[in-house]
């Protein structure tokens, strides 16, 4: 992927997790939880900051990036448990997690569903209540070996135009290349439309009565330009969850990583749990 390096391994149920450590050892831990359909590398502007106080996990989740993009299940059903089993080989308990799109419902459905805690937990644009994907989502569903088909130019002329609707901001095609350099070779493009197929509410739909019962301190960025899931869904979950801090950005889009950094950086910040953690 470029640049970007994933030198940990972990293997769940045969299948390879890539992931990166980074950060002062023994220092407060950290864990970054990407969406889809990106990876870690979502993170390469937060990931330096961070890095300075905490010790910062990340891992590109199973079909995703440079993890495995074997056939079968990589679903939200099974990434809770991948999640699940890295913490214990991390050794971590109650870390903080910061978690974007498919990686909020996977922090929360961990959460809920395997008993996992955390000192705070920052959702990011998550998906987490109904009703998320868009028309385009719902199509590839329906054809998704139709698309899987498509010819390579044709599937990343897809594929590029897809990635700008997550962002506010125009992107220049080197700032995009990372983005779509793992969906790009025949495994990959296989895997993109696999991972949408797979996509289904009732994973959210399994914890969302259970929100009240979060057991950490909660904030929730929210792109006000988000245009794969609307700010209003942002506010419906703020209203869910005990005592949560909602900051709405403005200027920001689904992918607030690259449209607005500083404001993810500047509400880590202002987080006491993270802010006390650090010495701040």
């Amino acid at each position: 992927m470029h640049a970007w390096s994933l030198n940990g391994s972990y293997r769940f149920r045969g299948s390879q997790i890539r992931y990166g450590l980074v950060g002062p050892e023994g220092a407060p831990a950290v864990v970054l939880l990407h969406g889809t359909p990106f990876s870690s590398y979502e993170w390469h502007r937060i990931i330096p900051w961070l890095a300075r106080r905490f010790r910062v996990h990340f891992h590109d989740m199973l079909g995703y990036g440079a993890s495995e993009k074997a056939e079968g299940d990589v679903s939200l059903g099974v990434q809770n448990a991948v999640f699940a089993e890295l913490m214990d080989h991390w050794g971590l308990h109650r870390p903080h997690v910061v978690a974007h799109d498919f990686g909020g419902a996977t922090a929360l459905r961990t959460h809920f569903l395997d008993g996992r805690d955390y000192a705070s937990l920052t959702l990011i644009d998550p998906v987490a209540v109904r009703v998320w994907g868009s028309p385009f989502v719902a199509h590839v569903r329906e054809h998704e070996a139709a698309f899987a088909g498509l010819p390579p130019y044709a599937h990343e002329a897809l594929l590029d135009a897809y990635l700008r609707t997550a962002m506010a901001r125009p992107m220049p095609q080197s700032d995009l290349a990372p983005y779509k350099a793992p969906w790009l070779d025949e495994a990959g493009r296989k895997a993109f439309y696999r991972q949408i197929a797979q996509m289904d509410m009732r994973y959210t739909d399994e914890v969302e009565a259970r929100y009240g019962e979060l057991r950490c301190p909660v904030q929730i960025l929210w792109g006000a330009d988000d245009g794969w899931i609307p700010l209003e869904t942002g506010r419906r979950l703020g209203a869910m969850l005990p005592e949560a801090r909602l900051i709405e950005v403005p200027g920001a889009g689904h992918l607030m990583q690259e449209d607005a950094p500083e404001a993810i950086v500047a509400a880590l910040a202002d987080f006491p749990p993270l802010a006390f953690a650090s010495g701040q």
